[in-house]
C-alpha cells in the first residue's frame, strides 16, 4: 500500500472563552451531561483564558515530526484533525480530498487502548468520511504505543528530570492516566496496558515503590470508575508519612487541560493543605526527540514492513483493530 499522507488525530481543544462552551457540548454530546456540569468545568478554562494547551502541542509536534520526516523520510505530508474542536476530522479530510489524498496513515494522540482512546476515534473518522462521501481518502489507524521503546525512553527523561528537581531523594513515584468506567475498562486492555508502560519505566529507572493511579473522574457518581484517584492516593501517602513523591502523568502525551488542571491545580491545592509534602509533577512526551522518533517508527511499519519494536512480554499488538475490541461498556 502506498500511502499519500499523515493525519494526527487528537481530542481539540478551544482556544478562546467564546469556544468553550460550544467545545463542551461537542464533547458530551448524545449523553445526558446537565447543563451545571458543563458550567463546573468551564471555570476550569477560565483560569487558562479559556485556551487548553492541547492544541499548541499538537502543533509543536507536528513542526518537531515535520523536521524528522523531512529529515530521515518518508515524505509524508502531515495533516491534523480533531474529534471535539477545530480544525475538526470532517474539515480535515474535505481538505485532504481537495489536495487529491487517497490513502492515509493516522497517528492518534492516545498510547492506550479503550473505547474514548481508540474505537470512538475510529467512529469519528469513519462519520467523517461518510460526510464527505466517495472522495473521503482511506485511513489507517496506526497501532498502540504504550510498550514502545522510544516511548518507555521519553517518559523515562521526563521522569528522571523530576527526580533531579527533588535531588533524587523520591519515596514515591505515581503514574496517572484518565480514569475510565470500570465497564468500559472491563472491555479493552487499558488498565492492562497502563501497568506495564508502568512497570517498564519503573524497572528501567529502578524505583520499586510506585503505583498506577488515575485522575479527571467524571460521570454520574454511582457509576464504578477505576480507582484509586491521584487526590486519594496523596492523602494515604501523607498518613503514612511520605513526603517526597514524584507525578507521572504517562497516560496522556501532552500537557493537556487534564494535566495542568486536575494536578498542577487542583493536586497541588491539596499538597498545600496537606504541608510537607514536596511533589513534583513530571513532564508528559510532547515533543521528546525519542517520541517523535517513535511516530516516525510507527509509520515505517506500514511503509517498510521495518519490524514493530516493543519491550516486555505482551508483544506489539494488533495493526487492525478486532471488531470486538475496546467496546463502549
Amino acid at each position: 500500500m502506498k500511502y499519500d499522507a499523515l493525519l494526527i488525530v487528537s481530542f481539540g481543544g478551544p482556544e478562546g472563552m467564546e469556544d468553550v462552551m460550544p467545545f463542551l457540548e461537542n464533547v458530551v454530546r448524545g449523553r445526558n451531561v446537565p447543563r451545571e456540569r458543563l458550567v463546573g468545568v468551564a471555570h476550569h478554562y477560565e483560569m487558562f483564558g479559556g485556551v487548553s494547551p492541547i492544541n499548541q502541542q499538537n502543533r509543536n509536534l507536528i513542526a518537531a515530526l515535520s523536521e524528522e520526516l523531512r529529515a530521515n523520510g518518508p515524505a509524508l505530508p502531515i495533516y491534523w484533525g480533531n474529534r471535539n474542536w477545530h480544525p475538526l476530522l470532517s474539515e480535515t479530510l474535505r481538505e485532504m480530498a481537495a489536495d487529491g489524498i487517497k490513502n492515509v496513515l493516522a497517528f492518534v494522540t492516545s498510547a492506550y487502548s479503550s473505547f474514548s482512546s481508540c474505537r470512538q476515534y475510529q467512529q469519528n473518522i469513519a462519520a467523517a468520511q461518510a460526510e464527505i462521501g466517495v472522495e473521503a481518502p482511506r485511513v489507517e489507524k496506526l497501532r498502540a504505543f504504550y510498550n514502545h521503546p522510544l516511548f518507555i525512553e521519553a517518559n523515562v527523561d521526563r521522569i528522571r528530570a523530576a527526580f533531579a528537581q527533588l535531588d533524587g531523594v523520591v519515596e514515591h513515584l505515581a503514574f496517572t492516566a484518565h480514569s475510565i468506567p470500570e465497564s468500559m475498562a472491563a472491555k479493552c486492555e487499558y488498565a492492562a496496558q497502563l501497568e506495564e508502560t508502568a512497570r517498564l519505566i519503573a524497572g528501567t529507572i529502578g524505583v520499586d515503590d510506585w503505583k498506577v493511579v488515575y485522575q479527571s473522574r467524571s460521570g454520574s457518581p454511582s457509576q464504578p470508575w477505576l480507582g484509586p484517584d491521584i487526590c486519594d492516593h496523596l492523602k494515604q501517602l501523607n498518613d503514612a508519612g511520605v513526603k517526597h513523591v514524584v507525578v507521572a502523568p504517562i497516560g496522556f502525551v501532552s500537557d493537556h487541560m487534564e494535566v495542568v488542571y486536575d494536578l498542577d491545580v487542583e493536586l497541588r491545592q491539596l499538597v498545600d493543605e496537606l504541608g510537607g509534602v514536596n511533589l513534583v509533577r513530571a513532564a508528559t512526551a510532547g515533543t521528546h526527540p525519542s517520541f517523535v522518533k517513535m511516530i516516525r517508527e510507527l509509520i515505517l511499519e506500514r511503509v517498510d514492513n521495518a519490524p514493530a519494536r516493543f519491550l516486555g512480554s505482551r508483544g506489539a499488538g494488533h495493526f487492525v483493530c478486532p471488531a470486538d475490541c475496546c467496546l463502549p461498556g
